[in-house]
């Protein structure tokens, strides 16, 4: 029941029922990723290709997809990860989740959110002034 009542008032917990009755009818799956996000392709898109999709297991975040993953679910490559074997670069990060709004937030040096002093300004410009 609460999965029920989830998926009919939230859009960010995995699915929505419009979501999950799309997906029963047309959707195929083609794989899952480590963190448990289940990808699906069936239907076509207004530009002629499979649509393509993913139900996440928690909240819906798109920064959850994988690289690998993120590739296939926007047309770059034709192969999902689990067909092939595809390794990450060196240069693709692990997953970190977005920490906008919370203390762990990026907040650079100057920031009214910090505890730090605005650094000095060196005078080498000249602010705009209308009519000047």
């Amino acid at each position: 029941m609460k999965t029920f009542l989830l998926q009919f008032f939230t859009w960010w917990n995995s699915q929505t029922l419009g979501t999950r009755f799309h997906t029963w009818r047309f959707g195929k799956k083609v794989g899952e990723d480590e963190a448990g996000n289940v990808y699906y392709e069936g239907g076509i898109d207004s530009e002629g290709r499979t649509r393509r999709w993913v139900i996440y297991r928690d909240y819906s975040e798109a920064s959850k997809i994988p690289p690998g993953w993120h590739g296939w679910i926007h047309h770059r490559v034709d192969t999902p990860p689990p067909s092939e074997s595809y390794k990450a670069r060196e240069w693709q990060k692990p997953h970190r989740p977005n920490l906008t709004g919370t203390p762990g937030a990026y907040r650079p040096q100057g920031s009214i959110l910090t505890n730090q002093h605005r650094p000095q300004v060196t005078g080498d410009y000249d602010a705009w002034t209308p009519g000047s």
